[in-house]
């Protein structure tokens, strides 16, 4: 689970993020990373529309993928903010699949 200081919360923090962060796209998701070069921890989003599937699945998406960014908080530098967008064929994929993609595009974008 990821702690409060390391969420999105603010409506306006994501739209800054998703307009202006770098993108990286996979078959499952896409993730976008703003270096904010400030001096906290880094914070996660996760957007996970209706075109995913019922409520059910988009909050098992959800799950998986912040499980996938509680184990890869030691490895992104400190000020980032990443946004994650699942795409509809993430309900169909397993855990494995989703943290080697998410891990990939972290490695990419927001490595320490």
């Amino acid at each position: 689970m990821l702690a409060r200081g390391n969420r999105i919360t603010r409506g306006a923090d994501y739209k800054a993020v998703v307009r202006g962060g770098a993108r990286c796209a996979g078959a499952h998701t896409v993730t976008y990373v703003v270096s904010t070069g400030s001096n906290r921890s880094p914070r996660f989003g996760f957007i996970v529309s209706k075109q995913v599937g019922s409520a059910v699945v988009r909050n098992t998406v959800r799950r998986r993928l912040k499980a996938v960014c509680a184990q890869a908080l030691p490895d992104v530098r400190d000020g980032a903010d990443i946004v994650i967008r699942a795409l509809p064929s993430a309900a169909g994929s397993d855990f494995s699949q989703l943290r080697d993609e998410v891990t990939r595009c972290l490695r990419r974008r927001a490595a320490s």
